[in-house]
């Protein structure tokens, strides 16, 4: 189970500009026959202004509610932001603009530490996706969404609240992490891409509950930038949770057969495998299993911070008068005499073995 949202109303924005240029034409037509403005048209003039600040107010805020501990997705897609721009001139035409996106969390330069986003270019939809923790519940998150036209220049702002609530199943207690070579992040993020991998998964673990818990970037833990052929791709890292324990087939791979293929940079043999095969090529030499019942919990004590308020030591206390004053003249000496003199030297062999001992002379 994962949480995915996305913007899916369309602002109802070139109906309004639409009607406002109608009434134009129409009241041309009637000032150059020498009526005055109809009744609407005044009409239009002092509704219309309010009318687009209310949509555009009702279209600012956005609330969705993640759990804590599961993967959480929310789309940025474009054809929602073209309607924040001014239409095109002429009606009925259409174009692909370059759009991308800036987010960040209101207040601050960047996002929180959870949340992620990937937009691969200008003319593919945006995708924010992260992991919030325990930590974060009730916490309302606001975070600032600008839409940028790289054709006409123009901005689009929107501010997405994001609500953590908490959940009974936080946290799954045996969480295994799959490594995947031929996905990029943002087509494992795709919803069918996501839901076949989890339903093979659940076939081949067969628990109660699964959950999606997290999703990174090969490229963030370390991984080389792919060259541009054979279609390589980046790879993903999935976490999945669940309640039972670990399957035979996901064990297999922790056998010492396996384990001396892995060493050797050789392919496991792992029974279940085919089951990923035909969509996913995992490797599974890479597979960490994590129980967390069997993980010891280690509490710090955390130092008193106190006031902030240095104690009182008294004030200052300059030393006395009546301190010897010392004489650094010889020191002075010997610090320049030695150098110099042995420069005087040098500078002597020097100068008398490239005049005095030339050929010729």
């Amino acid at each position: 189970m994962y949480q995915l949202s996305q913007f899916s109303q369309q602002p109802p924005y070139r109906f309004l500009d639409q009607l406002k240029w109608e009434t134009g034409v129409e009241t041309t037509k009637k000032l150059r026959n020498g009526a005055g403005p109809p009744a609407n048209y005044l009409c239009v003039l002092s509704l219309c202004a309010p009318v687009v600040t209310i949509l555009s107010t009702l279209h600012a805020d956005r609330n969705v509610y993640p759990s804590a501990g599961v993967l959480f997705v929310h789309v940025l897609e474009r054809e929602h932001f073209k309607g924040e721009f001014p239409p095109y001139p002429k009606p009925g035409d259409s174009s692909n603009d370059p759009i991308t996106f800036n987010t960040n969390l209101m207040g601050y330069p960047d996002r929180p530490g959870w949340l992620r986003y990937i937009q691969r270019t200008s003319h593919s939809d945006g995708v924010l996706y992260g992991s919030p923790t325990a930590e974060h519940v009730g916490k309302a998150t606001i975070i600032e969404i600008i839409a940028y036209n790289r054709r006409t220049f123009e901005t689009a702002r929107h501010n997405l609240v994001i609500n953590i609530m908490s959940t009974e199943e936080y946290p799954l207690p045996y969480q295994a992490e799959f490594y995947i070579k031929n996905m990029n992040v943002e087509e494992m993020l795709a919803s069918e891409v996501l839901g076949d991998f989890l339903g093979a998964v659940k076939n081949v673990w067969q628990p109660e509950r699964l959950n999606a818990i997290n999703i990174t970037s090969a490229l963030d833990r370390g991984g080389r930038v792919p060259l541009p052929i054979n279609n390589l791709k980046e790879g993903v890292y999935v976490m999945v949770g669940a309640d039972v324990q670990f399957s035979s087939c996901l064990r297999e791979v922790e056998n010492p057969h396996n384990q001396l293929r892995c060493s050797q940079e050789m392919e496991p043999v792992i029974s279940c495998d085919k089951k990923f095969r035909a969509q996913f090529d995992i490797d599974w030499c890479k597979i960490n299993l994590v129980d967390i019942t069997k993980m010891i919990m280690i509490h710090s004590n955390r130092l008193d911070p106190g006031t902030g308020v240095l104690p009182d030591i008294g004030g200052y206390n300059p030393p006395p008068e009546s301190l010897k004053s010392r004489d650094f003249f010889a020191d002075f000496l010997i610090t320049l005499a030695v150098p110099s003199a042995v420069a005087m030297v040098l500078f002597s062999v020097l100068g008398y073995s490239m005049c005095c001992r030339r050929e010729g002379v």
